[in-house]
């Protein structure tokens, strides 16, 4: 490999010209690129688009007519029952109401939902809640008690401690949450200012915002960090022409890997907006060790390109298996079954290798092109690099690894035992509000109303039947076409069946009245059949309306109090509060009747009183209009995806100990479940392919080295580094999120860089000196000054993420620059320590 990277130093030196132009071209071809950029932040979109959960969660919005929401909550620690906080609220709703992209409908606040009143004669009267702002204290009291009085509207449309009203604005597309929330926003503040305190949070707009200030990150995050990288690179070299080649290979592959990405038309994700991230310190690792090696090796008066050479011949084969083991570490992460980090491990593996092949290519070219004063620059130091504040930290690393070994050994072995212990304690969790700092206004936002109400977060547990009525209609129908009937009506039967067949919702009375008006003109046989059929259909009419059957609304209200007792539910909204909240005030509106009617005829007339109402609409909210399938809609304070999966387990339990009436079955849907779903996908994909990457690594270095003993201790920087990071991450009870489960990938790259950069100079080292005291104090010389260099770098290189708004870009950064202190404190002492206690097998 040696004589290779000899041949491609040498033509790269002696063809710049054509090198910076081809480079220069697909910079310049990947910044057309730049401006299709299309930014996603849509948690469902991390499942494929044929994912069974996700397509029944779309169907259930679908059927129930259930949209993305924005909840806008209004606080007054003195109360809001006053004319002047309910008029603001009267203000927002009818601005909220005029806004294009908000389905008027659906919109939920005090000023568009009913108050319910017993009318005369056992019927109800439904009245405005709010049709005016109240003009007297009086009246602004009277609208919160009777707000508090109807069950649908308590702790989730008025708080219990009458604090506390919200408006619940329904989307057309999720997509326009923050534009629109940005308007309500500026309008509120156009208010006449007051002590009412306003919020605005929900899954939706946290998700849209993300994408904004992803975006902004973006531009801010990857140019700071590359400027830090460059200040810390003058700080090593004191040479800005010298050191602006790593930047260009930097820079060159971001803008050429992420040009790539939006010019094949992927949209960029909260993961594809980390790839710049991702690749910065990676593409500047092996550009440092030929700077490292190239600057210790240049004396004045030398060929500039005939010692790059030399330096590409001792460095090549390590470079090449570190972009090898690193490209493999991401290109795992295609075996994940979530789209955005296949295509996130596709393209920061890309990104590697195109970062190795500028990094061979152009670092030769632009070192040998460099002038003889630029170059004389190099050679101008007051000290000696072994003797910088670097290089004696370096040698008095050596000292510790050859001296204390054991010691050393011992100790690490303790951190491994207690990082074992923190894995076992990491909580699997995560939550897009909470990819935002405490102080944020979302966050702020978010905690403030799950304090004040019921919660806002949403998930939806869906009933439905095991029988398909189309079927049952069909099955009567083929019964009737089996006896003797006249052609004609054979023909109108099966054309009513094809009917029935495409209709996706059956309406047994539509169909029976056009039984009814064809028996009219029937006769004979034919008439016989068609009564006989009529009879049959008004058995499933009064058998097929599942959900308006007194024992199945008990069931639901039964498991309906449990989730509320067991504390993880906030409260829970479905067609059996429906039922019972008109019961109430259909007789005699005391609580004693708040219950579920005992005959299906009894629930079916409470319904019927329902859809009298300003909003009948609602109804279909619950319960689809065949009775077939009902919904219970779930308000959790806690998006968190541990506390879903708490409610999921509970009603499995539950309904394992109280089996579902006969004929049913239930499903999940809604945002908090769907998140749940992805990232259980996402970390049992991440083990399989953690799994697989360190076994191929593994191999790799075996190969590599054509020694077991040398692969695995190659591996054990790996191995500490990944045990250490994710120890630490349960010991400090910080949660196993999307950010840190990708960050296995990279610590599968960066830690097994420096092990090979050391273990392949160490080999060389060794088999020209054969004596082991001298090659190690060879190896803390400049490949220890290279190694170090490095993991400074980066590890400082990257704070500016340190500050960012979004905490995945701050957990990138603390566990970036951890890797890398890790990964290079475990090469510099662990593994010549181990090296020494086995130098016989080793170097046998």
């Amino acid at each position: 490999m040696n004589q290779a990277a000899n041949a491609i130093a040498h033509i790269a030196a002696h063809h710049r010209k054509s090198i910076y132009l081809v480079l220069l071209s697909l910079v310049v071809l990947a910044l057309v690129q730049l401006p299709r950029i299309k930014v996603d932040t849509d948690p469902e979109n991390m499942l494929p688009a044929d994912n069974s959960e996700r397509v029944f969660h779309n169907q259930t919005k679908q059927t129930f007519t259930m949209h993305d929401t924005l909840v806008v909550g209004v606080v007054n620690p003195s109360g809001i029952y006053n004319p002047a906080t309910l008029a603001k609220v009267s203000q927002v709703t009818e601005y909220a109401d005029g806004l294009e992209g908000v389905i008027n409908s659906d919109l939920l606040s005090l000023a568009t939902v009913d108050n319910i009143l017993q009318g005369e004669d056992g019927t109800l009267r439904f009245e405005w809640m709010m049709s005016s702002p109240p003009a007297t204290q009086a009246a602004a009291e009277s609208i919160g008690e009777h707000a508090k009085h109807i069950p649908l509207l308590y702790n989730t449309l008025v708080s219990g401690d009458d604090q506390a009203t919200a408006i619940y604005i329904t989307l057309e597309n999720k997509n326009a949450s923050w534009a629109i929330a940005q308007q309500i926003q500026d309008y509120i503040s156009s208010l006449t200012p007051s002590d009412d305190q306003w919020y605005i949070t929900g899954l939706p707009v946290a998700e849209d915002r993300f994408g904004v200030e992803m975006f902004v990150q973006m531009a801010i995050s990857a140019p700071l960090a590359g400027l830090m990288i460059f200040i810390l690179l003058w700080l090593f070299f004191r040479n800005l022409v010298f050191i602006s080649a790593p930047m260009i290979v930097a820079m060159a592959t971001v803008i050429i890997t992420m040009g790539a990405l939006i010019g094949a038309g992927f949209t960029v994700h909260i993961m594809s907006s980390m790839i710049a991230i991702f690749l910065m310190p990676i593409a500047v690792v092996d550009s440092i060790h030929i700077l490292s090696e190239f600057s210790d090796r240049y004396k004045s008066g030398d060929d500039a390109s005939v010692v790059i050479e030399e330096v590409m011949g001792h460095l090549f084969t390590p470079m090449l298996f570190t972009s090898v083991t690193s490209t493999v570490g991401f290109l795992s992460l295609m075996l994940t079954p979530i789209p955005p980090v296949q295509i996130f491990g596709a393209f920061v593996g890309g990104g590697i290798l195109l970062a190795f092949i500028l990094t061979i290519v152009f670092i030769p070219a632009y070192i040998s092109g460099m002038s003889d004063k630029s170059l004389a620059n190099l050679t101008q130091r007051n000290d000696l690099p072994q003797n910088t504040l670097l290089g004696k930290s370096v040698a008095r690393f050596g000292n510790m690894a050859t001296h204390h070994g054991r010691w050393w050994l011992t100790g690490f072995a303790i951190l491994f035992a207690i990082s074992v212990v923190g894995i076992t304690k990491i909580q699997i969790n995560d939550n897009p509000v909470r990819w935002f700092k405490s102080n944020h206004e979302l966050r702020i936002a978010d905690r403030v109303l799950n304090a004040h109400f019921a919660g806002t977060y949403d998930a939806y547990l869906v009933f439905e039947t095991d029988t398909n009525l189309s079927d049952k209609v069909i099955e009567a129908i083929n019964n009737t076409l089996n006896k003797p009937l006249s052609d004609s009506t054979k023909l109108w039967l099966r054309d009513l069946q094809e009917r029935v067949s495409t209709e996706q919702a059956i309406e047994l009375s539509d169909i029976t009245f056009a039984i009814d008006d064809k028996l009219f003109s029937s006769t004979g046989s034919d008439s016989e059949a068609l009564e006989h059929l009529l009879q049959e259909f008004d058995n499933l009419v009064s058998t097929s309306k599942t959900f308006t059957q007194p024992d199945t609304l008990r069931y639901m209200q039964a498991l309906q109090s449990h989730l509320l007792e067991s504390g993880l539910v906030g409260k829970s909204n479905s067609l059996a509060d429906i039922v019972k909240t008109v019961n109430q005030e259909l007789h005699s509106g005391q609580a004693k009747n708040f219950v579920i009617p005992s005959t299906a005829n009894a629930v079916a007339q409470t319904l019927l009183q329902y859809q009298s109402s300003h909003r009948p609409q609602d109804l279909w909210h619950f319960v689809t209009p065949d009775y077939q399938s009902s919904l219970v809609w779930l308000q959790l304070t806690s998006g968190d995806n541990k506390d879903m999966t708490a409610v999921i387990d509970l009603v499995t339990q539950y309904v394992n100990a109280n089996p579902l009436p006969n004929g049913l079955n239930y499903r999940w849907a809604g945002k908090a479940y769907l998140n749940v779903v992805w990232q259980a996908a996402m970390v049992e994909g991440m083990i399989t392919s953690l799994i697989g990457a360190f076994i191929t690594v593994l191999i790799i270095m075996v190969v590599l080295f054509r020694s077991v003993w040398f692969g695995l201790l190659a591996m054990l920087p790996l191995s500490l580094t990944i045990s250490l990071i994710y120890g630490l991450v349960g010991l400090t009870g910080k949660y196993y999120d999307m950010p840190i489960a990708i960050l296995s990938a990279l610590t599968l790259g960066l830690s097994v860089d420096f092990a090979i950069h050391f273990i392949e100079r160490l080999r060389a080292t060794f088999s020209q000196t054969n004596d082991w005291a001298t090659t190690l104090q060879i190896m803390f010389d400049e490949p220890g000054r290279a190694i170090s260099r490095n993991a400074i770098v980066i590890a400082i290189g990257f704070t500016p993420l340190l500050f960012a708004p979004l905490v995945p870009y701050i957990t990138v950064g603390v566990l970036l620059a951890s890797i890398m202190i890790i990964s290079a404190v475990v090469t510099l002492i662990i593994v010549p320590a181990v090296a020494q206690i086995f130098k016989r097998q080793l170097f046998s």
